[in-house]
């Protein structure tokens, strides 16, 4: 129960003392604070694998009066891999943007921001509250729009601004669906709306909260902010955003789907969202194919990888939660969310160190970069394994789920879709990986120490072990998941 309050109090009170304290001991304060929260998410996934799912009524008041929050399988393994991420992004930034290298404005705002956007992760993933849910994902908004235009530049700001306004209307959509939850129902808590009474508006209060997860999910077609946002910020916070953000309101969106109204769930809608993830994987593999920035091309890459996440809607919801197969197709979803966010992360960061010694980020300045940095070309190559979907990476584990459950429910288009999507991503991803190895004179530069290089490399293994050692992640995520994901293959 102590780490459940830890993981939610320590990035706020870090992120309330890198703004007391100036200076140097603002990264202190930032560093204990990442330090003593991943220490305590460790400590919540060993509770949650060991003992169930802890529960926290905060005030002792129960819902509906009050507000509760719990861990399940879900919450643990994804606050886990956001402690791994946001350690990693903390340590590149400690150099990536420190004064003399980002300027006075990144190096102080950059930790707040990202201690606050950490909170609010956090929150989200333990929320059951839907209005509670709503401040968690307008928390992780705003501080995600300030670390995309931290640096001040022009078109940082621009994609900031666009960002903001899809985000906007996102939170507005959600706020209106949970309003018309409330006047029908009189409680926001997710285990009670479980038991609820059907009532003739919740079709529509469902249908307006996903339109705006899905413009904070940037799905296809509301993924246009995605691209310039996550290209133009530094790159310890295009690792948070890409790696992250987007799993949180993905989360909420399994919650409402498979725990709070599955009875709403028909046939129609949940092809629809899987036909706009079969859209997002085209689209996003498409435009990746023809950017000349590094920074681009892995960003339309998570456009394409968010794509493959909606596939489990038609798979593992509605008439077929009961089926054999709906087991695997939830349990290959988060497999992936967790894969992607460990191999995005480390792309970005490995992307950000060799951008410091070349001075940019399109593929010929960049040529031959192994050479001098083999340890981080070693990571991209990684990530890219796990983003293509090869064994035996993480990737590779949650694409064969995903695949053999649409075989076994006969709905092999979305099988078709993941083979396709992988092609494409060994499309785009081959381009940089021949540019990054190849063999060419590499200019005398300045060089990250190996101890910073070695840090994308671990984010990569990581995902690539989520492969290897699986049985571990399952049966975390095995702790209070809905039936969707309980019974089957």
């Amino acid at each position: 129960m102590s780490a459940l309050v830890a993981v939610l109090v320590l990035p706020l009170a870090g992120a309330l003392a890198t703004v007391a304290l100036p200076g140097r001991a603002a990264r202190i304060a930032a560093s204990t604070a990442i330090a003593a929260t991943l220490a305590a998410a460790l400590a919540l996934a060993a509770w949650v694998a060991a003992r169930g799912v802890p529960r926290l009524e905060i005030g002792g008041w129960a819902p509906p009066v009050g507000i509760a929050v719990e861990a399940d399988g879900l919450a643990a393994a994804m606050i886990v891999m956001t402690a791994t991420v946001m350690a990693a992004a903390g340590l590149s930034a400690r150099h990536m943007l420190a004064p003399g290298a980002a300027g006075a404005r990144a190096a102080f705002g950059f930790w707040p921001l990202m201690l606050l956007l950490w909170a609010a992760l956090n929150a989200v993933f333990v929320s059951r509250d839907l209005f509670n849910l709503y401040v968690g994902i307008e928390l992780l908004s705003l501080a995600a729009i300030g670390l995309v235009a931290i640096e001040g530049k022009a078109a940082a700001l621009a994609a900031a601004m666009r960002y903001m306004i899809f985000a906007l209307a996102g939170s507005l959509l959600y706020l209106a669906g949970v309003v018309l939850v409330y006047a029908a129902h009189g409680a926001l808590d997710a285990g009670l709306l479980t038991d609820r009474t059907p009532a003739r508006t919740d079709g529509l209060a469902l249908a307006l909260m996903t339109v705006g997860l899905m413009a904070k999910t940037a799905l296809f077609p509301f993924h246009v902010w995605l691209p310039p946002a996550h290209g133009g910020a530094p790159a310890p916070a295009s690792a948070m955003l890409s790696a992250l953000v987007p799993k949180a309101s993905f989360v909420i969106l399994l919650r409402l789907w498979f725990d709070v109204m599955p009875d709403q769930a028909t046939e129609g809608a949940l092809a629809l969202m899987a036909a706009l993830g079969t859209a997002a994987v085209i689209w996003g593999g498409l435009a990746a194919l023809v950017q000349e920035r590094l920074k681009l091309i892995v960003a339309y890459s998570t456009v394409a990888q968010i794509g493959y996440l909606f596939l489990v809607f038609p798979l593992a919801g509605g008439a077929s939660a009961e089926m054999p197969w709906a087991a695997g197709a939830w349990n290959g979803a988060v497999f992936l969310a967790l894969s992607h966010g460990l191999a995005k992360a480390a792309m970005f960061l490995a992307v950000g160190q060799w951008m410091a010694a070349r001075g940019g980020d399109r593929l010929e300045d960049l040529r031959g970069i192994a050479t001098a940095m083999p340890m981080t070309a070693f990571a991209f190559a990684l990530s890219s394994i796990t983003l293509v979907g090869l064994p035996p990476s993480g990737g590779f584990t949650a694409k064969y789920l995903i695949m053999t459950s649409a075989f076994a429910a006969g709905q092999w288009g979305w099988a078709l879709v993941m083979a396709g999507g992988g092609l494409l991503a060994a499309a785009y991803l081959y381009r940089p990986v021949a540019v990054i190895f190849a063999r060419a004179e590499v200019p005398d530069s300045p060089l990250p120490s190996r101890g910073r290089q070695v840090v994308p490399l671990i984010l990569a293994g990581a995902a690539v072990a989520l492969g290897i050692a699986s049985a571990a992640p399952f049966d975390l995520l095995s702790t209070g998941r809905p039936q969707a994901a309980g019974e089957g293959l």
